[in-house]
């Protein structure tokens, strides 16, 4: 396989309009495509734990051009099945985004409520910088954001 990138991520939400609230509204993500689509057209049931009956479908960027795009599903008048996984858990645990002042930025998203997924002095250094932090989105997923290496 020649991959030329990750073209997206994919995560199902309970909420749509919580988690545009999250992603878009406070992270600041670009909204590239919203619309509901049908799961059963082409066959496609055998991607679903169980049959849905229709399913929105947004894709979200973080800067122009930038990717991998994050995709939220949800299906309309259908609760999803399950919970989010920890790091310890077989699937995909987080999403990670790099930022240049991550301490800045973790200030931020606690003024704007955002709950950090561990105590503060957990993700800072014994010099009293912020490098990394996880945070959790609505539906309890781990969030990351870090100083890219």
């Amino acid at each position: 396989m020649e991959a030329t990138c990750v073209t997206h991520i994919g995560i199902c939400v309970r909420d749509m309009d919580r988690s545009l609230a999250f992603y878009r509204d406070i992270l600041g993500m670009t909204v590239l495509g919203d619309r509901m689509t049908d799961p059963t057209e082409g066959g496609r049931l055998h991607n679903y734990r169980r049959e849905r009956q229709a399913r929105r479908w947004v894709s979200l960027a973080y800067g122009d051009d930038a990717t991998p795009t994050l995709t939220l599903t949800s299906h309309p008048g259908d609760d999803p099945d399950g919970q989010p996984i920890k790091l310890d858990e077989v699937g995909i645990s987080h999403i990670s985004f790099g930022v240049a002042d991550v301490k800045g930025l973790t200030q931020e998203l606690l003024d704007k409520g955002v709950e950090l997924a561990g105590p503060i002095e957990s993700f800072t250094g014994s010099d009293g910088d912020i490098r990394s932090i996880y945070v959790f989105d609505p539906d309890g997923m781990l969030v990351q954001f870090n100083t890219p290496h």
